[in-house]
């Protein structure tokens, strides 16, 4: 198989193999308010009783498409699932190792097969894998039909020190932050894999040298030298190819792609998001003999992003992003998605309103929504949730949950700038407090060692200490203030480096941050602005409010020609996507519709027509700028 032609629906996009079975779907389920479900062992297979309702897996239980719908505080939760024991023999029996995959469980999880305890995991947003190959092996005797697969979840809705993004602490949302979710939230599924397996993959494009880097790591470090085998290619044609012994459980190779240093074969190799061209790549894992034990499919995107000269650039050349704001949170299903066709649905229509890029907000999305942004071209900032307060815990928890995040999607060539704190959010104090100074300072160079290749934020918005590119948040919505904020190099200068910005927070906090600004090494984005609501609802929130169609045109139209006004800024991200919660600051109404006609809105954003353009696709992009 071809990673770059599979149909999204595959759970972890950058890494598929042929064989695998969701476990999606009808669970039974059970609160657990009183936390006697240990206790009364509800992990065992004959407990079923203890499980008196049925829930729609991964939807959360707080969300209406759970079938649950239980919107209070319930900070212990429990999942039970019948696997019949033919899905498990498949594939050659039990000879390789059998693992179940965990998406996202908010926020710790404790997994049990057949009464066995087989895994646990803290990390609300961070998948991880349950090995129950011994625990089938040690019923073998037994001979079951069937298997009982248990999962424990607990999420305590008032434990600030949580990366928790913007799950309400109240009973009742309110303000700007939403429904909590609480347990499984992102797919989960069954593989059967060979005992010598493939366990990630990770690629790094180098375009100076016209080198793809690759970091192969097995799931345990092999007996005797096994033979490893990676080949790149573009449709049928190969573009590079390496094979190599393998002794340890990680393998670093360099693949060379000699076509990209031709000036024509590149047009048709690097990625953008006008021409977001994928390339597979092939893994396969032999034995001493030579035979094929594990044979994984991937891709990757030949494009380098870096910042300089006061730009930010995408394979060498200064970029310009237009990007919106996006929540990631669902009406039904909150921060989970309906699937795949949702996802896609989503890039192609902030594609179709002229941006081409996004910040998905005080989350980790789905790795199938960055497939879509990698296969249809679509920026993303990877962010994270924050926590709400500032703690040795909250150090640990943001710090172990954000490096596995970044190893999780550093692949994805979408993917293009790091952001570990947004708003101060967990480092309230950070003007005043050196330690808070330090945490994110630590957290940017904790991101630069784990992924040199993207530039890193240390704290988006405000309150710079040691950015790579200076995001502000403005939300002024009268427009001609805004462009004469940043309309040229003095007043952008002033807006940035003089007393309490734009939102009441001082820009930059040191020296160094302010020369990197400065000497155009750290380029200027209004990386929020906007927040304009039209929405007839009784409980709306938006930074302003318009009551009529022409007045939300006019109003958008005026804010996006000030900031493109500008000589000094070169990206901005409006606030927001889609009407979220008591949010109405969308471009699209909480159930999709867009408040514009979305080739209105592309002139707003671009200040150019489709038509300007030539024949426009939401899927395939837009001419280069």
């Amino acid at each position: 198989m071809k990673a770059t032609q599979q149909d999204g629906s595959y759970p972890r996009p950058m890494m598929c193999r042929e064989a695998w079975t969701s476990l999606d779907g009808a669970w039974l389920f059970a609160h657990d308010d009183d936390r006697r479900g240990l206790a009364a062992r509800w992990y065992d297979p004959a407990s079923a009783e203890a499980f008196g309702q049925t829930i729609e897996v991964p939807y959360p239980p707080e969300s209406p498409a759970s079938g649950v719908g239980a919107r209070g505080f319930h900070p212990v939760v429990w999942y039970r699932r019948v696997i019949p024991h033919d899905v498990l023999a498949r594939d050659g029996g039990n000879a390789g190792r059998v693992l179940v995959h965990f998406g996202a469980v908010d926020h710790s999880a404790h997994v049990w097969f057949d009464g066995q305890l087989v895994a646990e995991h803290v990390g609300g947003q961070t998948p991880f894998t349950a090995d129950i190959t011994d625990a089938l092996a040690s019923g073998r005797d037994q001979g079951p039909e069937e298997h009982v697969l248990v999962v424990r979840a607990e999420d305590d809705p008032h434990a600030l020190h949580q990366p928790r993004g913007k799950q309400d602490w109240r009973e009742k949302p309110h303000g700007i932050w939403y429904e909590r979710t609480t347990g499984i939230w992102q797919s989960v599924w069954l593989e059967i894999v060979p005992r010598h397996a493939v366990a990630d993959v990770a690629w790094t494009f180098y375009a100076s040298s016209a080198v793809v880097h690759g970091e192969i790591t097995l799931a345990a470090t092999p007996a005797s030298p096994l033979g490893l085998q990676v080949t790149l290619s573009l449709g049928e044609e190969v573009l590079g190819e390496v094979s190599c012994a393998v002794q340890q459980r990680v393998t670093h190779i360099d693949i060379p792609v000699p076509a990209v240093r031709n000036g024509q074969d590149r047009a048709r190799l690097v990625w953008t998001p006008e021409h977001p061209h994928l390339v597979d790549a092939q893994v396969v894992l032999r034995d001493p003999t030579g035979r094929p034990e594990d044979s994984v499919a991937s891709y990757l995107g030949l494009r380098e992003v870096s910042v300089g000269g006061g730009t930010f650039n995408l394979n060498g050349q200064p970029y310009y992003t237009r990007s919106v704001l996006n929540q990631g949170y669902r009406r039904e299903t909150h921060l989970a998605s309906r699937g795949s066709d949702e996802l896609r649905a989503e890039v192609e229509m902030i594609k179709a309103m002229g941006f081409n890029a996004v910040r998905i907000h005080q989350k980790a999305e789905d790795p199938r929504f960055l497939f879509w942004a990698d296969k249809l071209g679509l920026l993303v900032w990877g962010e994270t949730a924050g926590a709400y307060e500032f703690s040795l815990d909250a150090i640990a928890l943001l710090t172990t949950e954000w490096v596995e995040l970044v190893r999780r999607y550093r692949s994805h060539p979408s993917i293009v700038v790091w952001v570990p704190v947004n708003e101060s959010w967990g480092v309230q104090d950070i003007a005043t407090v050196p330690a808070q100074q330090q945490f994110a300072q630590s957290l940017v160079s904790l991101t630069r060692a784990l992924d040199p290749s993207r530039p890193a934020v240390s704290n988006e918005g405000w309150e710079h200490v040691d950015s790579d590119i200076l995001g502000l948040h403005d939300y002024t919505v009268d427009p001609d203030r805004l462009r004469a904020r940043y309309v040229d190099k003095q007043a952008a200068l002033g807006a940035a480096l003089a007393g309490h910005g734009p939102q009441g927070r001082r820009p930059i906090l040191n020296d160094a941050q302010a020369q990197r600004f400065l000497d155009g090494r750290a380029p200027l984005m209004i990386t929020e602005f906007g927040g304009i609501s039209m929405s007839a609802e009784k409980e709306s929130w938006g930074y302003d409010q318009v009551q009529s169609t022409d007045e939300y045109a006019a109003r958008l139209a005026a804010l996006f020609d000030a900031l493109r006004a500008s000589t000094e800024i070169v990206g901005f991200c409006y606030t927001q996507f889609m009407d979220t919660g008591q949010e109405t600051n969308g471009l699209l109404f909480a159930d999709g519709t867009p408040k514009l006609p979305a080739e209105d809105v592309f002139r707003i954003v671009t200040g150019r027509t489709t038509t300007d353009l030539g024949e426009f696709s939401s899927t395939f992009g837009t001419p280069d700028d």
